[in-house]
């Protein structure tokens, strides 16, 4: 079943407290997971070079210097970026659509001050995409596209930034598996983190070899 814009919209805004707390957690993001990591150093046999490049491929926060960060970084990238996009589509579509006659009215979008946040926008813009009464015009058939793919977007940074969707990910040339094939990892969304080989069909999870 198809989610629609509407409950995107939702869920953002309910997800949006939980981000407000990983933004204090500046842990590292596990990809690859760090399991799988240690067989992949193990395959390699490389020098300390190969070593740190593949801690590149961690995005580890050692990355950003010996001093602790004070907040999640990638957390804080995702807030500012889907707070931003919400409050652009918001804003032209009640330029566009908005009365011009002043109103008391709630869902009337105010331009300044947005002390709602972005949760408060995400909703409002889901009562758009439901067609919810309010001082001004139905969303055209071009915004509402506009919309829908605005919140599918957002929804699935939120969902990365909480690690509630599933990545995957073919390893460069340089992590192969044994029998030369190239290995590809998938994690997230709760569950436990595999790598497979796309050649031999070997599968591991982080206790070890599961299927070879």
């Amino acid at each position: 079943m198809t989610t629609t814009a509407a409950a995107q919209l939702q869920t953002i805004a309910t997800l949006w407290p939980d981000l407000d707390d990983a933004l204090g957690t500046p842990v590292a993001a596990t990809w690859p997971p760090a399991g799988l990591r240690t067989y992949l150093a193990a395959l390699e046999q490389h020098d300390a070079t190969e070593t740190a490049a593949l801690r590149m491929l961690e995005r580890s926060p050692d990355q950003l210097g010996a001093r602790p960060v004070p907040v999640n970084l990638r957390i804080m990238d995702t807030m500012r970026t889907v707070e931003a996009a919400l409050h652009e589509t918001a804003d032209q579509i009640a330029s566009a659509n908005q009365h011009a006659v002043e109103t008391s009215h709630p869902h009337r979008w105010h331009f300044t001050g947005r002390p709602r946040g972005a949760a408060w926008t995400a909703l409002w813009l889901s009562a758009r995409a439901d067609n919810v009464f309010w001082p001004g015009r139905a969303l055209t058939d071009a915004q509402a596209r506009h919309l829908r793919h605005v919140a599918r977007e957002a929804l699935h940074r939120v969902e990365q930034a909480l690690d509630l969707a599933v990545e995957q990910r073919e390893l460069d040339a340089q992590h192969r598996c044994p029998c030369g094939g190239r290995i590809v990892i998938t994690g997230g969304a709760g569950d436990q983190p595999t790598a497979r080989c796309r050649q031999c069909g070997a599968w591991w999870t982080e206790r070890g070899v599961v299927a070879a």
